[in-house]
């Protein structure tokens, strides 16, 4: 019986490490902050949309950016991170996310939404803190 709750102690330790390690930003963007971010390139928009984040992660799911969706990192360069992520319903994407500095990345993204195929690039970049109390 000791062996058993040995194991079931190991297995939660494991557990929490995988979640931990889900928290983790890419190198690529671990010098970036959240905040107000301006972002340049969405389909349909003519001007720069503002979002306020407070998880700079979302700009690698910003098709589903309203969404709850698992990542993974698929590659995590110095200034390139690869993020594949999943949303349910058959909503996913992957993203390309490069660092051109700690205010400002290129994101190069597609998958599926709603049933229907997406690719786009967007450009991004800090532009201050986001208005108190609005940040998602």
């Amino acid at each position: 019986m000791h062996g058993v709750k040995g194991f079931a102690v190991l297995g939660v330790g494991i557990g929490l490490i995988l979640a931990l390690s889900a928290f983790q930003l890419p190198t690529a963007i671990a010098g970036s902050s959240p905040g107000l971010w301006e972002i340049s390139g969405s389909p349909g928009t003519k001007t720069p949309l503002r979002e306020c984040l407070s998880d700079v992660m979302k700009l690698a799911q910003f098709e589903h950016r309203r969404k709850n969706c698992t990542r993974n990192i698929i590659s995590n360069g110095a200034n390139t991170a690869i993020i594949h992520y999943s949303c349910g319903s058959g909503d996913f994407g992957e993203s390309r996310l490069t660092m051109i500095t700690p205010r400002s990345m290129r994101i190069e993204t597609q998958g599926i939404s709603e049933q229907l195929p997406f690719n786009y690039v967007l450009q991004a970049r800090r532009v201050g803190e986001c208005p108190s109390a609005s940040a998602h």
